[in-house]
């Protein structure tokens, strides 16, 4: 769609962690994406909740957004969060970030996007950006917390591999390897939304209609009472095509 959009208009990409797909994109496709945007003078906005949530390193899951503004100089808007990285979901802690090509487009920027929130709230609450301000100012802290990261994505990992695994013993039609190249805390499990209806009624597991699911959900009992229904349900779908 990049290539038959307007000129101009805005795009929404995910820097990492697509919590739509659970997919990202590799460099070489970033620097095709990046090409078409500069090309077309298109207006990337970048959603950058889930910084480290990808592959355990912040820096690592920011590649995108540097690329675009360090080697291409494409003028950009990033929307950092911490809800999640930080566990302080609720809390609104995040900010808007303009990358422009001028100090006159950012002051007009500024002088916009001051108007905009003076209109929407006037004193937003500090508590949430209190504790995000105090564990990216101190070193400790900072370490402890890029610890915790890596931890919580070794855990999505592993259970991605252990639910993979879980529905090969069940012997279940299909190929369901995606499902360990997906990263982040969501991703689709591939499923036809007559399966995860069954899943509901029969089952009570619950996700979204597309089958997608959150991985903090997930552990090793539940993953395989899951692997198990979901064969169940395959095979029975598949019988009903007969």
């Amino acid at each position: 769609m990049l290539v038959v959009a307007e000129a101009g208009s805005a795009i929404l990409l995910y820097a990492c962690g697509n919590d739509v797909t659970g997919t990202d994109f590799s460099e070489d496709e970033w620097a095709e994406v990046g090409r078409i945007i500069k090309e077309r003078n298109l207006f990337p906005i970048f959603n950058a909740a889930y910084l480290g949530l990808a592959s355990g390193f912040v820096d690592k899951d920011a590649y995108a957004i540097r690329y675009f503004i360090d080697e291409l100089k494409v003028e950009t808007a990033v929307c950092a969060s911490y809800d999640h990285s930080m566990g302080l979901y609720g809390e609104g802690v995040g900010c808007l970030l303009v990358y422009t090509s001028s100090n006159s487009i950012a002051s007009y920027c500024s002088a916009y996007l001051e108007q905009v929130q003076r209109s929407q709230i006037s004193n937003p609450p500090r508590y949430g950006a209190s504790i995000a301000h105090l564990l990216l100012t101190d070193s400790e802290l900072t370490e402890k917390w890029a610890n915790d990261l890596q931890q919580l994505v070794d855990r999505s990992r592993y259970l991605r591999r252990y639910l993979y695994d879980s529905l090969l013993d069940q012997a279940i039609p299909g190929q369901w390897n995606f499902i360990i190249r997906q990263k982040g805390l969501f991703g689709f499990l591939g499923l036809s939304r007559a399966a995860v209806k069954e899943l509901r009624e029969t089952y009570h597991i619950y996700m979204a209609d597309n089958s997608r699911i959150s991985l903090a959900a997930l552990n090793e009992e539940n993953a395989m009472y899951l692997a198990i229904a979901m064969a169940d349900c395959v095979r029975n779908e598949l019988l009903n095509d007969f």
